[in-house]
């Protein structure tokens, strides 16, 4: 009797959608006793409902980087959605492999959302074979880190991780001290823009995707927004993400930072970089971007100033990694936390721009469009409105993690739950970020193009963001009252003689909600 030669040990590595890094490690060497999974799945199609520029963006990128791993002479098994022998999840997915493939050990990169992570904590545990969760080698800071620059301490501003980062990486520093002398030039990052200042034309890509969308239509795939799929406008793999990020350090890096916050009729994408997308799915390094835009910059100090450089840096290496180490510090709780219990649905028109508030509409159908809407548009336009109308943060959680191309929830979440709609407490803000119809009025041209006035609070013309952020000052003094940041609030509704009509003006136009 003759016993059969014992089968090669095969090691199964799952690579996740949002892990799509040549510069990983794992790919140094070609080896044969190595499997790649990469797996289109209808549990990371269906968990929200997605934008479809998002699913597309992402399927088109997966599979642009399993074609460059075979060039490369990896081996890789990749399941398209539509495969009769789709297993339906990631999970299954692997299972369905380590069983058919007779795989003797698993490894996957720690995945960034708190949910995928679970479920492969969970499915390893089963195993009755070796597993292993290594590093996705993609942030700047990590648990020890972050534990670091918070131990005993009660709160986590951001400016002390900021500054801390700076100093650890050695980023924008002369020795001990911060370029320019100063560590934040905020306040010189906050201008409108003048009709004098010409907008370039985005940059974008030219893709035929249709294959793709034929599929998600045929596979009834729920979606949201708009594509054209024969004209697809986002980056496919890592070369392109290149070309994108030397297209923003060439020709609008020089205005970044003083035009940030600025929004305007003339252009959905400013002078914004739209690399979240790239970076979030790991095409781009944060310090290759961080370290390409300062190369740019130290080049050519005559038209990029210190205060464009460091808002720049301070988005990446400050805000990105700060809310990466919120979301670990504080899930799986945060995502249900809602300090003012707000309970109000989310408005029809979120879902199709169709409103008379310009400054909404102009967010919202720029969302809708292009999956994609900058920092001040999210937090002060569509985030400021939900908060003050008293939108249940889980319907304010769904809607931006489902319409943004660079909406992963470990970056998502404690945006919008955190810093938008202040429903942590104050974890992540010192203050509720709300302004009345001012603030939209003096950062847009939003407001000339209005049926609404932007100075009244009372009377059928009148803005509703203005009776509205009185009301929710109202509504939350027992929760508010004794915050310091805004005790100048509560001392000027104290003295205004038209409360009632206000608050009135306030509940009007919730009820046609």
């Amino acid at each position: 009797m003759h016993s059969n030669p014992q089968s090669p040990d095969l090691t199964l590595r799952l690579i996740l959608g949002d892990q799509l890094s040549h510069a990983h490690s794992w790919f140094k060497e070609v080896r044969d006793d190595i499997i790649y999974l990469m797996a289109e799945s209808r549990s990371e199609t269906d968990y929200a409902n997605h934008h479809i520029q998002k699913v597309l963006g992402f399927f088109h990128a997966m599979r642009s980087f399993a074609d460059e791993l075979t060039q490369a002479g990896h081996r890789i098994i990749y399941v398209t959605l539509d495969d009769p022998h789709n297993q339906g999840s990631i999970t299954a997915e692997c299972l369905h492999h380590i069983k058919q493939l007779k795989i003797t050990r698993f490894e996957y990169q720690e995945p960034d959302e708190w949910r995928v992570q679970e479920h492969l904590r969970l499915m390893c545990e089963q195993l009755s074979i070796q597993s292993a969760c290594v590093s996705s080698e993609h942030f700047l800071s990590d648990d020890d880190l972050w534990n670091t620059v918070f131990k005993g301490k009660k709160t986590r501003i951001m400016e002390n991780f900021y500054r801390f980062m700076r100093k650890h990486h050695h980023i924008l520093m002369n020795d001990a001290e911060p370029e320019g002398g100063v560590w934040n030039f905020d306040k010189e990052n906050r201008k409108s823009i003048p009709k004098t200042v010409s907008i370039p034309e985005p940059f974008c890509f030219d893709h035929d995707v249709s294959p793709i969308a034929s599929m998600l239509n045929r596979m009834n795939v729920q979606t949201i927004g708009k594509v054209d799929a024969q004209h697809f406008p986002w980056p496919k793999n890592r070369e392109e993400s290149l070309q994108l990020m030397a297209y923003f350090n060439e020709h609008l890096l020089p205005f970044f930072g003083m035009y940030q916050d600025a929004m305007t009729d003339r252009s959905w994408s400013l002078f914004h970089s739209r690399l979240s997308f790239s970076m979030n799915v790991k095409m781009l390094h944060p310090l290759e971007v961080i370290n390409s835009a300062i190369e740019t910059w130290k080049n050519d100090t005559e038209t990029i100033s210190i205060s464009q450089i460091e808002g720049y840096v301070r988005q990446i290496l400050g805000w990105r990694e700060y809310m990466r180490g919120i979301y670990r510090e504080y899930m799986p709780d945060y995502a249900k936390l809602n300090t003012f219990n707000h309970d109000r649905e989310l408005p029809e028109w979120f879902w199709t721009g169709k409103t008379d508030m310009h400054c909404l509409s102009m967010a919202i159908n720029q969302s809708l469009d292009h999956a994609y809407a900058h920092h001040i548009q999210r937090l002060m336009v569509t985030g400021n409105y939900a908060l003050l109308a008293g939108i249940h943060p889980d319907h304010v959680d769904a809607w931006y993690l489902g319409i943004y191309m660079d909406a992963i929830e470990w970056v998502e979440m404690p945006n919008t739950r955190g810093m938008s709609q202040f429903a942590d407490g104050g974890i992540v803000g010192t203050k509720p970020y709300v302004s009345s119809a001012a603030y939209i009025n003096s950062m847009s041209d939003y407001c000339k193009n209005c049926t609404f006035d932007p100075k009244k609070k009372i009377g059928d013309d009148a803005c509703p963001f203005n009776s509205l952020y009185w009301y929710f000052y109202h509504r939350h003094r027992p929760l508010l009252g004794g915050n310091n940041r805004i005790g100048m609030m509560y001392a000027v509704w104290d003295k205004m003689d038209n409360k009632e009509a206000i608050l009135h003006q306030a509940e009007k136009h919730l009820n046609t909600l």
